[in-house]
């Protein structure tokens, strides 16, 4: 059953498993994901938490500009860190959000998506905003921020208002003051391994 909190901070059939996002609207660009995600949550019990993030890896990877988010989720901290450091934390992020997806999209009990509109925004990007209908309690209201062309999500609003990368910059901020990039890789890689082995 699919729990009242989404985390960021991601399809039983091969054709929904490299969906072609290129060349078109924001809204198909969530749309698509939704329709692969709906399915890994039909098969959700077979495929098991490994099964889930295997078949959301290449869906995530398309539809999510993960690279960006980590840089966005690193803040000021990014600019300073060598490019094998940015590519080690953009991997480790990477894992972490898709497995996330995996271990929260654990069931299916008739949920779908709705579309509810998009909004483009003064600086070019996108505001994709849907709702969960849930038959076990109340709709969520689920906004995505898209960027660049073709469009990618850079972020996912909870309830249309709380952004999952500023609680993520937040956190980030108080590991990289603990312990350097290190001591965030090794968390996010630590998370990772528990999601995966529920």
């Amino acid at each position: 059953m699919l729990p009242r909190r989404l985390l960021l901070v991601a399809p039983g059939l091969l054709a929904l498993a490299t969906p072609a996002f290129a060349q078109t609207a924001p809204a198909d660009v969530v749309e698509r994901f939704h329709a692969a995600l709906l399915e890994v949550m039909r098969n959700a019990r077979n495929l098991g938490p490994r099964g889930r993030y295997d078949r959301l890896t290449p869906v995530m990877s398309q539809a999510f500009d993960l690279t960006a988010m980590t840089r966005i989720a690193t803040g000021s901290n990014w600019a300073s860190l060598p490019p094998d450091q940015q590519a080690a934390l953009s991997q480790a992020f990477t894992r972490w959000s898709i497995a996330t997806y995996a271990a929260r999209f654990d069931g299916y009990s008739g949920e779908t998506f709705t579309t509810l509109g998009t909004q483009a925004l003064p600086n070019g990007d996108h505001l994709v905003r849907t709702r969960l209908n849930r038959t076990d309690g109340d709709p969520v209201v689920l906004s995505y921020l898209l960027r660049g062309n073709p469009p990618r999500i850079v972020d996912v609003y909870l309830t249309g208002t709380i952004s999952e990368l500023a609680s993520r910059r937040s956190e980030f901020s108080a590991l990289i003051r603990d312990g350097g990039v290190p001591r965030v890789m090794q968390e996010l890689e630590t998370r990772t391994a528990r999601l995966l082995a529920a």
